[in-house]
């Protein structure tokens, strides 16, 4: 009897393949985000995102920045750096039309690594498919892992 409750978590902590094919499809919202910043596309951000959203960042103890997510769209096309942001090992929480993305992340402005931390992407499920509703990010500056990608371009 006592093998039940075990296997029950067990069963519990297994993952559908329709529970799999959605992470997939939430991570790639946030990937194709990644893109639009490196291409300097204020479209394909919008195509991704809430205009109303919010992003904020932490930057040590200070005020966090807070931008709506349509002036962080606006603010690519007139960017002048390269920018590259990656992520490794998201870790996705589902529930009806709500997701959450947890990872961490590296920053390089024109080909230089600049910072890391954790990014927090909060999405929706709308008609026209997940939408990202927030993003949170922690600036750090130091105590940075190397990242499991290797170098950017290697």
């Amino acid at each position: 009897m006592r093998l039940l409750p075990v296997l029950l978590l067990a069963f519990s902590m297994t993952a559908s393949a329709e529970d799999i094919a959605e992470e997939k499809n939430v991570v790639a919202v946030v990937q194709k985000l990644f893109d639009a910043m490196a291409a300097h596309d204020a479209e394909a951000a919008r195509a991704v995102t809430i205009p109303d959203g919010r992003v904020m960042a932490v930057r040590g103890t200070g005020k966090p920045s807070n931008i709506s997510l349509e002036e962080f769209a606006a603010r690519l096309s007139t960017a002048k750096q390269k920018y590259l942001e990656r992520m490794w090992n998201p870790k996705v929480l589902l529930r009806g039309g709500i997701a959450q993305v947890w990872a961490d992340y590296d920053f390089h402005f024109d080909g230089k690594f600049t910072h890391c931390g954790i990014d927090s992407f909060g999405l929706i499920k709308t008609t026209d498919g997940w939408k990202i509703s927030a993003v949170s990010y922690t600036v750090e500056t130091t105590g940075c892992q190397p990242s499991p990608l290797g170098t950017p371009g290697n």
